[in-house]
Protein backbone atom coordinates (compact mmCIF):
# COMPACT_ATOMS: atom_id res chain seq x y z
CA UNK A 1 0.00 0.00 0.00
CA UNK A 2 1.22 3.24 -0.46
CA UNK A 3 0.79 6.38 1.92
CA UNK A 4 -0.20 9.29 -0.06
CA UNK A 5 0.50 12.60 2.62
CA UNK A 6 -2.38 14.36 4.38
CA UNK A 7 -3.61 16.98 2.46
CA UNK A 8 -2.31 16.09 -0.89
CA UNK A 9 -3.58 17.48 -4.16
CA UNK A 10 -4.72 13.72 -5.02
CA UNK A 11 -5.42 14.39 -8.75
CA UNK A 12 -1.82 16.07 -9.14
CA UNK A 13 -0.25 13.01 -7.20
CA UNK A 14 -2.07 10.01 -8.71
CA UNK A 15 0.01 10.83 -12.14
CA UNK A 16 3.29 10.34 -9.95
CA UNK A 17 2.19 6.54 -9.27
CA UNK A 18 3.02 6.02 -13.21
CA UNK A 19 5.19 8.84 -14.39
CA UNK A 20 6.85 9.88 -10.93
CA UNK A 21 8.03 6.33 -10.25
CA UNK A 22 8.94 5.85 -13.99
CA UNK A 23 11.44 8.05 -14.25
CA UNK A 24 12.48 8.46 -10.24
CA UNK A 25 13.68 4.80 -10.36
CA UNK A 26 16.56 5.69 -13.16
CA UNK A 27 17.91 8.52 -11.72
CA UNK A 28 18.03 6.77 -8.22
CA UNK A 29 19.73 3.65 -10.01
CA UNK A 30 22.22 6.24 -11.97
CA UNK A 31 22.48 8.23 -8.86
CA UNK A 32 21.63 12.14 -11.04
CA UNK A 33 23.26 14.57 -8.32
CA UNK A 34 23.94 18.10 -8.50
CA UNK A 35 26.12 19.37 -11.23
CA UNK A 36 25.34 16.55 -13.39
CA UNK A 37 24.07 17.00 -17.06
CA UNK A 38 20.64 15.30 -17.67
CA UNK A 39 18.84 14.88 -20.82
CA UNK A 40 15.11 13.95 -21.22
CA UNK A 41 14.28 12.69 -24.53
CA UNK A 42 10.28 13.94 -25.00
CA UNK A 43 8.41 16.54 -22.98
CA UNK A 44 4.91 15.10 -22.52
CA UNK A 45 3.86 12.89 -19.36
CA UNK A 46 6.66 10.88 -18.48
CA UNK A 47 9.23 14.14 -19.60
CA UNK A 48 7.81 17.05 -18.10
CA UNK A 49 7.86 14.85 -14.37
CA UNK A 50 11.70 13.77 -15.11
CA UNK A 51 12.73 17.70 -15.86
CA UNK A 52 10.76 18.28 -12.30
CA UNK A 53 12.96 15.53 -10.40
CA UNK A 54 16.24 16.62 -12.26
CA UNK A 55 15.78 20.37 -11.40
CA UNK A 56 15.03 19.00 -7.75
CA UNK A 57 18.62 17.32 -7.72
CA UNK A 58 20.06 20.66 -8.77
CA UNK A 59 20.98 18.84 -12.36
CA UNK A 60 21.68 20.82 -15.51
CA UNK A 61 18.24 19.54 -17.35
CA UNK A 62 18.39 19.78 -20.80
CA UNK A 63 15.28 18.87 -23.02
CA UNK A 64 15.12 17.67 -26.38
CA UNK A 65 11.03 18.06 -28.12
CA UNK A 66 9.76 17.57 -31.80
CA UNK A 67 7.41 20.29 -30.61
CA UNK A 68 8.22 24.11 -31.09
CA UNK A 69 5.28 25.40 -28.93
CA UNK A 70 7.01 23.16 -26.19
CA UNK A 71 10.12 24.96 -25.62
CA UNK A 72 8.72 27.54 -23.27
CA UNK A 73 7.82 24.90 -20.83
CA UNK A 74 10.36 23.23 -20.97
CA UNK A 75 12.10 26.40 -19.90
CA UNK A 76 9.12 27.24 -17.01
CA UNK A 77 9.66 23.66 -15.69
CA UNK A 78 13.29 24.27 -14.85
CA UNK A 79 14.90 22.90 -17.89
CA UNK A 80 17.99 25.24 -18.88
CA UNK A 81 17.83 24.43 -22.30
CA UNK A 82 15.46 23.08 -24.98
CA UNK A 83 16.62 21.78 -28.10
CA UNK A 84 14.26 20.52 -31.40
CA UNK A 85 15.49 17.77 -32.73
CA UNK A 86 15.95 18.94 -36.19
CA UNK A 87 18.09 21.59 -34.52
CA UNK A 88 21.19 20.01 -36.00
CA UNK A 89 23.94 22.71 -34.70
CA UNK A 90 22.64 22.17 -31.12
CA UNK A 91 23.13 18.22 -31.52
CA UNK A 92 26.53 18.71 -32.61
CA UNK A 93 27.32 20.86 -29.88
CA UNK A 94 26.30 19.06 -27.45
CA UNK A 95 28.04 16.14 -28.50
CA UNK A 96 29.76 13.77 -25.68
CA UNK A 97 27.66 16.35 -22.94
CA UNK A 98 25.65 14.27 -20.97
CA UNK A 99 25.77 12.35 -18.14
CA UNK A 100 22.75 10.74 -18.10
CA UNK A 101 20.18 10.63 -20.85
CA UNK A 102 16.21 9.49 -19.87
CA UNK A 103 14.45 8.84 -23.52
CA UNK A 104 10.22 8.99 -22.27
CA UNK A 105 9.11 8.77 -26.12
CA UNK A 106 6.18 5.89 -26.63
CA UNK A 107 7.69 5.26 -29.87
CA UNK A 108 10.51 4.09 -31.91
CA UNK A 109 12.64 6.35 -33.77
CA UNK A 110 16.63 6.25 -34.80
CA UNK A 111 18.61 6.46 -31.45
CA UNK A 112 22.14 6.98 -32.29
CA UNK A 113 21.86 11.14 -32.66
CA UNK A 114 21.01 10.58 -29.27
CA UNK A 115 23.91 8.60 -27.95
CA UNK A 116 26.29 10.33 -29.50
CA UNK A 117 25.29 12.80 -26.80
CA UNK A 118 26.55 11.28 -24.28
CA UNK A 119 30.13 11.15 -22.41
CA UNK A 120 32.29 8.61 -22.26
CA UNK A 121 30.58 5.56 -19.83
CA UNK A 122 27.57 7.44 -19.76
CA UNK A 123 24.11 6.17 -19.81
CA UNK A 124 21.16 6.15 -22.40
CA UNK A 125 17.69 4.71 -20.30
CA UNK A 126 15.33 3.87 -22.27
CA UNK A 127 11.37 4.25 -20.47
CA UNK A 128 9.12 5.38 -23.28
CA UNK A 129 9.38 2.96 -26.33
CA UNK A 130 8.82 -0.47 -25.58
CA UNK A 131 9.46 -2.12 -29.50
CA UNK A 132 11.98 -2.42 -31.66
CA UNK A 133 14.80 -0.04 -31.36
CA UNK A 134 16.26 1.72 -33.98
CA UNK A 135 19.37 3.24 -35.86
CA UNK A 136 22.29 2.05 -33.17
CA UNK A 137 25.84 1.81 -33.93
CA UNK A 138 27.61 -0.26 -32.36
CA UNK A 139 30.77 1.06 -33.00
CA UNK A 140 29.94 4.22 -31.87
CA UNK A 141 29.03 2.88 -28.56
CA UNK A 142 32.04 1.09 -28.52
CA UNK A 143 34.40 3.53 -29.13
CA UNK A 144 32.51 6.10 -26.56
CA UNK A 145 32.21 2.99 -23.85
CA UNK A 146 28.49 4.35 -24.29
CA UNK A 147 25.54 2.21 -22.36
CA UNK A 148 21.61 1.63 -23.86
CA UNK A 149 19.72 0.36 -21.05
CA UNK A 150 15.85 0.01 -20.06
CA UNK A 151 13.76 0.91 -17.02
CA UNK A 152 9.80 -0.08 -16.25
CA UNK A 153 8.98 1.05 -13.10
CA UNK A 154 10.03 0.49 -9.26
CA UNK A 155 8.55 -1.67 -6.59
CA UNK A 156 6.33 -0.46 -3.24
CA UNK A 157 9.32 0.80 -1.27
CA UNK A 158 10.79 2.75 -4.08
CA UNK A 159 7.64 4.32 -5.03
CA UNK A 160 6.55 5.29 -1.48
CA UNK A 161 10.25 6.93 -1.65
CA UNK A 162 9.21 8.66 -4.17
CA UNK A 163 6.29 10.08 -3.19
CA UNK A 164 7.50 10.98 -0.03
CA UNK A 165 10.31 12.86 -1.59
CA UNK A 166 7.75 14.81 -4.00
CA UNK A 167 5.57 15.32 -1.14
CA UNK A 168 8.65 17.33 0.79
CA UNK A 169 9.66 19.70 -2.51
CA UNK A 170 6.09 20.08 -3.74
CA UNK A 171 6.54 17.95 -6.95
CA UNK A 172 3.24 17.63 -8.73
CA UNK A 173 2.11 16.68 -12.56
CA UNK A 174 0.34 19.12 -14.60
CA UNK A 175 -2.54 17.89 -15.63
CA UNK A 176 -6.14 18.63 -17.04
CA UNK A 177 -9.21 16.90 -15.16
CA UNK A 178 -11.76 15.67 -17.26
CA UNK A 179 -14.90 13.98 -17.09
CA UNK A 180 -15.17 9.82 -18.22
CA UNK A 181 -17.85 11.38 -21.18
CA UNK A 182 -14.30 13.50 -22.38
CA UNK A 183 -12.61 10.07 -22.76
CA UNK A 184 -12.81 10.22 -26.46
CA UNK A 185 -11.82 13.41 -27.00
CA UNK A 186 -9.13 13.09 -24.48
CA UNK A 187 -7.57 10.43 -26.41
CA UNK A 188 -7.49 12.01 -29.40
CA UNK A 189 -5.71 15.23 -27.81
CA UNK A 190 -2.86 12.78 -27.00
CA UNK A 191 -2.33 11.43 -30.27
CA UNK A 192 -2.26 15.15 -31.65
CA UNK A 193 0.17 16.17 -28.55
CA UNK A 194 -2.10 18.18 -27.25
CA UNK A 195 -2.14 17.49 -23.94
CA UNK A 196 0.05 19.39 -20.67
CA UNK A 197 1.03 17.16 -19.26
CA UNK A 198 -1.50 14.36 -18.11
CA UNK A 199 -5.18 13.77 -17.95
CA UNK A 200 -6.42 12.81 -14.64
CA UNK A 201 -10.27 11.57 -14.73
CA UNK A 202 -12.61 12.76 -11.99
CA UNK A 203 -14.96 9.55 -11.37
CA UNK A 204 -17.36 11.87 -9.21
CA UNK A 205 -18.18 13.86 -12.48
CA UNK A 206 -20.85 12.78 -14.99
Amino acid sequence: MIRVPPGADLAATAPLLCAGITTFSPLQHWKVEAGQRLGVIGLGGLGHVAVKLGVARKADVTIFTTSPGKVADAKRLGAREAVLWTDREAMKRLANHFDLLISTVPTSYPMQPFMDLLKLDATLVNVGALGQLEGLSGMAQGFGRKSLAGSMIGGIAETQEMIDYCAARNIKADFELIRPDELGRAYERVVNKDVRYRFVIDMTRR
